[in-house]
């Protein structure tokens, strides 16, 4: 089967020399192994097709019974094949590097023997279903015949492993090198390297592996670490080397980077390449990264500091994408076109949201518009709080207000404590921000040093920190006004209005006003009063709209907030085809906002990459939107700038958006998921509401009965100490 990506090849070739000053080498491990099976015929084509077309293929070499080489990421066959289902019983166990390792090994079984073997997912945490489509086994010579890549790399991770079973990489390594052209050879082993130097081509790399600092190199008995402080030595029988990232940015235990050190620096000194290991988009990041693996990836070779010579990755598109399109940009462009950048909560994927350093970062990260989601304390003051209920933003849950903790039918049906139940000052003097974890479950939390950082901001702090800054506009978002009109006596129109007037925002032209909600009622209102953009959010997944609910929306509103899973619709993390309902909203002149972007890799699809400049290609170039709703303006502001943007059907390959099903067409028909139901169509109904309720009189700030009976206060009291328990982390 072969894959379905139309992908542009047009590209020049990059040179991978960066220690002569050329750009640095992109090495594929095992070909595309963050999607497809490590080694696999999938993996090493789709490497190419979706990377660079310098993209080098790295093979790590075992050896069969019958001596024949062949690509395996793991020494255990269990581990990246299915050999067990064909020989259930030739779990044996041999000594690898001294230690007694119980597995399948390839020297058990000749290349026949083999044949019938399929690679497979070998991290559990990838996706299983590209596993049921067999991907034989494949020698080196495949690899150099099957795929022409412009660079072959070989790793011989265990040459002491196979002199036990009297069989010699070093013979092999030579014959092999005899009918292929091998651009790199690495090994861990010195004794190895110094076995084969000067008897390969001279034109054949030989990098010499670092391992973990405190582990001891075979031959030489000394730790990798103390070999480190020797590379005079490494010089002797390597022309480079091979560190793991940390080696270059170390990383404390709470990770965050630390300063990079003097290796890279160190090898170039002693006449060394030096080529960084460990990078995969799907693993750990630093904090510093913001889960973004297109910013670990320049930080490498484009830090104004030093450069490696060459990156070791199991998703290649994202060095690619650095290298040809992001490494030396103009950040002083501060150009405010399309797509607009509007933040969401402020930078709240590095801050909590809605605090002033929130919207300072996104200041500083290049938004175009910073937003404020509106809320009414109970003295009746806006503020700017990303959810009505204080237990989403705050440490309310470890306060004295935690007794007030109640479910509130009328708007969720979660337990809370809600901003109108506390005064400005109450929320002030007794509580902090909380960051937003929304992917806490998977252990993605956020920058935890500033956990609860920043302090908490009213709508007139807001306008007043806005009105001065490099911006194009605000957004400010309302939600619940009938209720609060009804049950509190808040107008949250004319607060907002007021709001607004008295900031001295509606005497000023440089800065555009949007108004945004999900309630039709609250946008007619605004339309009524002002002259303000007026934005319409569509707060469910829907795979078009009727016409006759885009007239309705054209009627009070410009512009169409959309979930991205509206416009790229998902099953189980891979994208189906694409809904209609971009297409209507342009067909109708309504700009389109896709909300909530972030960096986290699973909060992606597949189809992405784990990468959130992938993510942002292809709603911009494929989808076409308006503006980009991100809790990271920082990797949208990027992508902006990005040297490949206006080029047009000559752009890389790699820059290519992706395209809505190809990666589920090429899921084997027993391993694709099953189909799910239809999104739902936006209606009329979906869209019309009565007039916003005059807001009742109320004489005091606190509630009216009427509102107080809704209001289930009595909350169990091992439900209350159940909620503060879960907080303690907070």
């Amino acid at each position: 089967m072969t894959l379905r990506f139309h992908l542009e090849n047009e590209f020049k070739r990059i040179p991978r020399s960066s220690q002569e000053g050329d750009a640095p080498a992109i090495i594929a491990k095992g070909g595309f192994s963050g999607l497809f099976p490590d080694s696999s015929e999938f993996a090493y084509q789709f490497a190419l097709i979706a990377s660079s077309p310098d993209t080098i293929l790295y093979c790590d070499v075992r050896l069969t019974k019958d001596g024949l080489g062949v690509c395996l990421p793991d020494i255990k066959l269990d581990n990246c094949t299915n050999i067990p289902e064909f020989y259930a019983d030739g779990k044996k166990s041999y000594l690898v590097n001294g230690v007694s390792t119980t597995g399948w090994f390839s020297v058990d079984y000749n290349g026949t023997e083999l044949s019938q073997v399929s690679l497979k997912q070998s991290i559990y945490s990838r996706t299983p279903r590209f596993d049921p489509s067999f991907f034989p086994l494949l020698a080196v010579e495949d690899v150099a015949s099957k795929f022409k890549s412009p660079g072959i790399w070989l790793n011989i991770q265990h040459d002491s492993f196979y002199s036990q079973f009297n069989m010699s990489m070093r013979n092999y390594i030579l014959s092999v090198t005899k009918r292929v052209v091998v651009d790199y050879i690495s090994s861990p082993e010195a004794s190895f390297l110094t076995s084969i130097s000067g008897r390969v081509s001279n034109k054949t790399k030989l990098v010499f592996r670092f391992l973990d600092e405190a582990t001891l190199e075979p031959s030489t008995k000394q730790t990798y670490g103390s070999m480190l402080k020797n590379l005079t030595f490494v010089k002797t029988f390597a022309s480079g080397i091979l560190v793991p990232k940390k080696y270059i940015w170390p990383v404390s235990p709470d990770n965050y980077l630390q300063p990079y050190t003097s290796i890279v620096d160190d090898a170039h000194k002693a006449g060394l390449e030096i080529y960084a290991a460990d990078f995969a988009n799907d693993f750990t990041l630093s904090y510093n990264h913001s889960y973004d693996p297109l910013t670990e990836s320049l930080s490498f070779i484009d830090n104004g500091a030093f450069s490696v010579d060459g990156i070791l990755t199991d998703f290649p598109v994202t060095p690619s994408e650095a290298i040809g399109c992001f490494a030396n940009l103009n950040k002083s462009n501060t150009d405010h076109g399309k797509p607009l950048i509007i933040s969401h909560n402020g930078a709240s994927g590095d801050y909590p949201g809605c605090t002033d350093l929130a919207y300072q970062k996104a200041v500083d990260d290049g938004a175009d518009v910073i937003d404020c989601p509106v809320q009414i304390t109970k003295d009746g003051i806006p503020v700017c709080m990303g959810s009505i209920n204080l237990m989403d933003g705050t440490t309310v849950a470890k306060s004295p207000f935690a007794s007030q903790i109640a479910v509130m039918k009328d708007i969720q049906s979660v337990l809370g404590v809600f901003t109108f139940n506390l005064t400005w000052e109450d929320i002030v003097k007794n509580l902090k921000p909380k960051i937003s974890t929304p992917l806490s479950t998977f252990a993605l939390d956020r920058n935890p040093r500033y956990r609860n950082a920043g302090n908490f901001m009213r709508l007139s702090d807001f306008l007043d920190f806005s009105k001065d800054k490099d911006l194009s506009g605000i957004m400010i978002s309302i939600e619940h006004a009938a209720f609060l009109a009804e049950e509190l006596g808040f107008d949250m129109v004319d607060a907002v209005i007021k709001a607004l007037d008295a900031s001295g925002y509606n005497k000023q032209t440089a800065q555009k006003i949007m108004i945004q909600s999900t309630n039709s009622s609250v946008l007619v209102k605004f339309k009524q009063q002002t002259k303000y953009d007026l934005v319409y959010m569509i707060n469910e997944d829907v795979r078009d709209a009727a016409p006759s609910s885009l007239a309705d929306i054209k009627k009070f509103a410009s512009a169409v907030s959309v979930d991205t899973g509206s416009i790229f619709p998902e099953n189980h993390h891979f994208l189906t085809s694409p809904s209609g309902l971009v297409q209507s909203l342009k067909t109708a002149n309504l700009s389109i906002y896709a909300y909530t972007l972030m960096n986290e890799f699973l909060s992606q699809p597949y189809d992405f990459f784990s990468d959130a400049t992938a993510q942002i290609n292809a709603y911009v170039q494929g989808a076409k939107v308006d503006g980009l709703i991100t809790d990271y303006p920082a990797t949208a502001r990027r992508y902006k700038l990005n040297a490949c943007k206006n080029m047009g059907k000559k752009a890389p390959s790699f820059m290519a958006p992706a395209r809505p099903g190809d990666l589920l067409q090429i899921i084997s028909k027993p391993a694709q998921p099953p189909a799910l139901a239809p999104m739902p169509l936006l209606v009329d109904s979906d869209v019309t509401e009565p007039p916003l309720p005059a807001a009742r009189s109320n004489n005091g700030t606190a509630p009216a009965p009427s509102f107080a009976w809704r209001m289930e206060t009595r909350v169990p009291i091992l439900v209350t100490l159940a909620v503060l328990c879960a907080s303690v982390l907070i």
